[in-house]
């Protein structure tokens, strides 16, 4: 009796730990070191704050902040996601490996770095593609670097952000603070 309820037990947690996770944290993507993964792969994410970053921008002082905000609240769940883009003025040009570099000696960023992505035009990269339909709630282009999108444990955008919104903003804040209750 105990063997068996052990054996199920067992079987249980595994299928429990092979389910996808939800809505944008399933979608597969790239990390800066091109193996594949998930958002939801990272363990401790209940709220992500992904970000199209680049190293060329005039707003990649950021980094600076986002890897505070990421200090701040990561033991509440926050996951940052630096998604290099090159879409806009050519502002990362590097490649995956030197912009993990850049970021580590600039920025000492340790929040999660993805491989670059594409964003405007016919073949954006799935997650972008979602996070910027009518179906999350928020739809309509990127405009340029450093637009920030506020995800949910459960998949779904709850927030989108310009990129001229600090990362200490008070309505960045407010609005990770709502999300990781």
């Amino acid at each position: 009796m105990f063997r068996t309820a052990l054996i199920l037990t067992l079987l249980m947690t595994a299928l429990s730990a092979a389910e996808p996770a939800p809505g944008l944290l399933g979608v597969p993507v790239k990390d800066i070191d091109g193996k594949d993964v998930t958002l939801g792969a990272v363990k401790g994410g209940k709220v992500w704050l992904v970000v199209n970053v680049a190293s060329e921008c005039g707003y990649t002082r950021q980094y600076a902040g986002l890897q505070s905000l990421y200090d701040a609240n990561k033991s509440k769940g926050l996951v940052v996601a630096g998604f290099p883009c090159n879409d806009f003025g050519g502002q990362e040009p590097g490649t995956d490996k030197a912009i993990k570099k850049f970021c580590k000696t600039s920025f000492n960023v340790t929040f999660p770095m993805y491989a670059k992505v594409k964003i405007k035009g016919d073949k954006p990269h799935p997650l972008f593609e979602k996070m910027m339909s009518k179906a999350e709630g928020f739809p309509g282009p990127v405009g340029w670097n450093f637009n920030k999108f506020l995800i949910g444990a459960d998949g779904k955008l709850i927030a989108r952000f310009a990129s001229d919104t600090e990362p200490d903003s008070d309505e960045l804040q407010k609005a990770i603070d709502k999300a990781l209750k």
